[in-house]
């Protein structure tokens, strides 16, 4: 789809997720502002920069809590002149259903979304590919990284090994663990930072895309995410894209995956009340 003028377009704010930065989303970027598309890829808070750099000193990162991370797009959506289109990848799908529960968004795309809290499926997988993180606990307050070896079974499974290491040396940064620790334990933890109202009648529409090979979220914990949802009447559809591994936004075949993503988050914009 292609829109006439900027006035016709919603906003995209895309939003990354957890051991890369704002260069993950570099095809979908300059793909949605071909079509004459506002996109906005805005850092995590301590991720802004280089890779390069941040490999080089990640100490920013280190600490960074996910409200911190939620409250710095929460200023950026409101600062916006309409409503946008949300569309976040991993924890950065997570974070679109936090933003939508607070009422902001025209639309929400969570992709291979990281579980929010009362998601119960965690799969073998999942475990083995957080696990070089939270063996610790020590790594609490620390940006850890993966390993080469370790970002091909989280994130590149169905690529070969020269594809994974083109992708991790391009993309791979070490992520705040505090994010993670985050996560992983909030069904234990009353005041999550992943809490969401999944009665909330108000939010705008939310779209899971799942991707069939993904190690790190497979297609049984969007599914049991989306699910909890069927407690509101705002619209929640699922889709699956067969054979994709968690580095969906940048494997072969992502064109795929954004224009679906756009024309069901086009089709589906609304304004929350």
């Amino acid at each position: 789809m292609t829109f006439n003028s900027a006035h016709d377009a919603p906003p995209v704010v895309l939003i990354h997720g957890l051991w890369v930065t704002p260069r993950s989303w570099e095809h979908w970027i300059a793909y949605y502002a071909s079509q004459g598309i506002h996109v906005l890829a805005p850092a995590w808070p301590g991720v802004e920069g280089e890779v390069e750099d941040l490999r080089a000193n990640p100490s920013a990162m280190a600490g960074v809590g996910l409200k911190e991370v939620v409250d710095r797009y929460d200023a950026l959506v409101q600062g916006l002149e309409r409503p946008p289109i949300l569309i976040g990848h991993s924890f950065g799908g997570a974070i679109v259903q936090l933003l939508l529960d607070r009422g902001l968004g025209s639309a929400g795309v969570a992709i291979d979304s990281a579980a929010v809290k009362g998601v119960l499926p965690l799969p073998l997988s999942t475990l083995r590919s957080t696990w070089p993180v939270l063996r610790n606990p020590a790594n609490k307050d620390k940006a850890v990284g993966l390993s080469p070896r370790q970002f091909r079974y989280a994130f590149a499974n169905t690529l070969s090994e020269e594809e994974s290491l083109a992708a991790y040396n391009r993309y791979h940064v070490p992520g705040s663990a505090k994010v993670l620790f985050q996560g992983a334990f909030a069904n234990v933890n009353p005041q999550a930072a992943t809490r969401v109202d999944f009665a909330n009648d108000r939010r705008a529409p939310l779209l899971f895309i799942a991707g069939g090979a993904d190690h790190i979220v497979p297609p049984k914990v969007n599914k049991a995410n989306a699910r909890l949802y069927r407690k509101s009447t705002a619209i929640t559809d699922y889709q699956e894209f067969p054979g994709r591994s968690h580095l969906t936004i940048g494997q072969d075949g992502w064109q795929e995956v954004a224009d679906f993503a756009l024309a069901w988050a086009v089709d589906h914009t609304s304004v929350p009340q």
